[in-house]
């Protein structure tokens, strides 16, 4: 069995109940776009793109090295993970814009928010949440997700 299979497998583990499910499918993604919209805020030079804004070298080193991690698991996983971490930047990249300054108020209300309902979920589920005995979870709760989209429309990750 592949590496991701036996993540997923473990990850299952602990997400059973419906309830704490939907909440995943809620707070997962806006968690990972919070958490890469407080990496935005880093100071550091920016690499202008046309649609998508500026990107800062702290953001497009973030997303590199959490690409790479995907790319240990699966080719397809990081390549739409790559898109969709852009995609994220983008919005936080529009958030940065529109609040400026006060931007982290956006990311950190998205964060405790999210966070309550995620234990909120796990202690409906009956279990702690999976990154409480290994870290890496954090990035396969998103990957997770993914994996039931690329199921439904059968594509092989």
């Amino acid at each position: 069995m592949r590496k991701i299979d036996l993540l997923f497998a473990e990850y299952s583990e602990s997400h059973r109940n419906s309830t704490n499910k939907l909440i995943h499918w809620i707070c997962v993604p806006l968690i990972f776009w919070s958490i890469l919209g407080f990496i935005s805020l880093i100071p550091s030079k920016s690499i202008g793109f046309i649609y998508i804004g500026e990107i800062s070298y702290v953001s497009f080193t973030a997303i590199a090295l959490v690409t790479i991690f995907y790319m240990r698991l699966s080719f397809v996983v990081s390549i739409i993970m790559f898109i969709l971490m852009v995609i994220m930047e983008s919005f936080a990249y529009g958030i940065n814009i529109r609040f400026k300054e006060n931007s982290w108020i956006v990311y950190f209300s998205v964060f405790v928010i999210t966070w309550i309902f995620q234990f909120v979920g796990h202690k409906i589920e009956g279990k702690k949440p999976s990154f409480l005995k290994d870290l890496q979870f954090l990035l396969v709760g998103p990957i997770w997700l993914l994996s039931f989209i690329l199921k439904k429309l059968g594509i092989r990750y």
